[in-house]
């Protein structure tokens, strides 16, 4: 929940009159105060059922369904490529953003209910899937969706420019000491940091790159400029399309609107300058509105399109949707392969925090019943 965007309180009654319960605030301080007076304590089973599970993925769907059919009796184990578990809430989001000791804490009181983690495991690079699932009686993908949206035009292939997804776990390794894994290390101190994306992980290479000290930062969003309010009369209960501003938004970027990336330009094969153009509201480019923004970076985060493809989803050569995502639905959430199932963005694709948690258990429940015949756990 300390991630969500709360949905639910723009759903609510009294934001009519712009006073919504403050929900995800009063969920926060009451698990923080389960924590602190020790209510929150592991809960393992009472008896085993003799059947394991291996679930290959830590992020919230993989930690969710672990800890659900850890609880119901089955021996659990979790294969997480990264050093440590928590997939994106540990790599892709900021410290600023989302201390990592909330996902620690998670981990210990589940090791504490029997669920035993295998990080620096790659499924389908180092492992193969196959030796996982002789070893199982059920296999959990839960690997996310991890595949980024490009941007396919001229200069693409310049020094400088980087997804937002090797920017952002970069810096998180930085901090919790790790090695930073493949690439080069990139920071944006002293450079001009132009990000292309206006979502969240687009606020949070923001956030991080002014925090390394960078000389100047741009956000650039192809979709117009939203109003300042919303017009409730027509929008309530849903998600209102309105301005938002983040943290990271308010601590000095300069955002542009309704804009397009024509083409990077550089010199000596590294990126100084972006040549855009706006666009109307049917992303077509208004003549002659070219220009140009210096650039010693570009971050691209315009959002994640399927999970990566040449790992786990190459080697089982399992069915995909018309996306690319792993095709199962959300009732058993069983992909084609017998035992095998999926659930959060590697299923669904990119989506909330609170979806992946959502199918996560709903997927502990489908397995728990196909390998018990009925399951007590929630839905």
């Amino acid at each position: 929940g300390r991630i969500c965007p709360a949905p639910c309180e723009a759903s609510c009654t009294l934001n009519l009159d712009d006073s919504p319960v403050a929900i995800k605030t009063i969920v926060c301080a009451i698990v923080d105060k389960g924590w602190e007076e020790g209510w929150i304590v592991p809960k393992p089973a009472e008896k085993k059922t003799g059947k394991k599970v291996a679930i290959v993925g830590a992020g919230p769907a993989g930690l969710a369904a672990a800890q659900q059919l850890a609880r119901a009796g089955h021996t659990v184990h979790v294969y997480e490529k990264n050093a440590r578990p928590g997939g994106l809430m540990v790599y892709g989001i900021p410290d600023f953003k989302m201390e990592k000791d909330v996902i620690a804490r998670r981990v210990k009181q589940m090791e504490a209910e029997g669920v035993t983690f295998h990080c620096n495991v790659h499924v389908g690079v180092t492992h193969k899937l196959a030796d996982i699932e002789k070893k199982h009686d059920a296999v959990l993908l839960s690997g996310g969706a991890e595949k980024a949206r490009d941007i396919p035009v001229p200069g693409r292939d310049l020094r400088g420019i980087h997804f937002a997804m090797h920017f952002l776990p970069q810096q998180n390794r930085r901090i919790a000491g790790e090695t930073l894994g493949l690439g080069t290390d990139e920071l944006a101190a002293g450079k001009n940091v132009v990000v292309i994306g206006g979502g969240d992980t687009g606020s949070d290479c923001i956030g991080t790159s002014i925090r390394q000290g960078a000389k100047s930062v741009t956000q650039l969003e192809i979709l117009p400029e939203p109003p300042e309010k919303e017009n409730k009369g027509l929008s309530w209960p849903n998600w209102p399309l309105k301005m938002r501003t983040s943290s990271s938004q308010g601590e000095g970027a300069k955002r542009d609107f309704a804009v397009t990336t024509k083409r990077f330009e550089g010199k000596a094969g590294k990126v100084t300058k972006l040549v855009c153009a706006r666009v109307d509201d049917k992303f077509k480019e208004i003549p002659g509105s070219e220009f140009e923004i210096p650039a010693d970076m570009v971050l691209l985060a315009m959002g994640f399109v399927s999970p990566v493809q040449d790992d786990i989803v190459a080697e089982a050569e399992i069915a995909l949707d018309n996306r690319g995502n792993i095709k199962a639905d959300d009732k058993a959430y069983a992909t084609n392969r017998p035992k095998v199932f999926a659930a959060g963005d590697i299923r669904r694709g990119q989506s909330l925090v609170v979806w992946a948690i959502r199918e996560g258990r709903q997927a502990a429940h489908a397995i728990d019943k196909a390998l018990m015949g009925k399951s007590d756990l929630p839905r």
